[in-house]
């Protein structure tokens, strides 16, 4: 491999700020702030806004659309529609 071409691939705290919850891996992502973090040692952060602790898919609190069938919804918005009045 060639040298000096690689990032720099090291241990990186990521905070999601609307769950307020810490993430430690590790990342090549570049960042000028930093964390002491609770082992004592120094590491970079990366501020996040939405992570698997805070987005909906993950959380299960998406929204529900529907839960009976396609075919019940259509009898149910026009299933008066045939239907002759004399």
């Amino acid at each position: 491999m060639k040298s000096d071409i690689h990032p720099t691939y090291r241990t990186v705290i990521f905070h999601d700020t609307n769950a307020d919850t810490y993430f430690k891996i590790r990342s090549t992502i570049e960042t000028d702030d930093t964390i002491e973090w609770e082992d004592g040692n120094t590491y970079p952060i990366v501020k996040l806004d939405v992570s698997s602790a805070s987005h909906p898919f993950y959380t299960g609190q998406q929204r529900q659309v529907s839960s009976e069938g396609r075919a019940a919804q259509f009898q149910r918005r026009f299933g008066n529609f045939g239907t002759r009045r004399s």
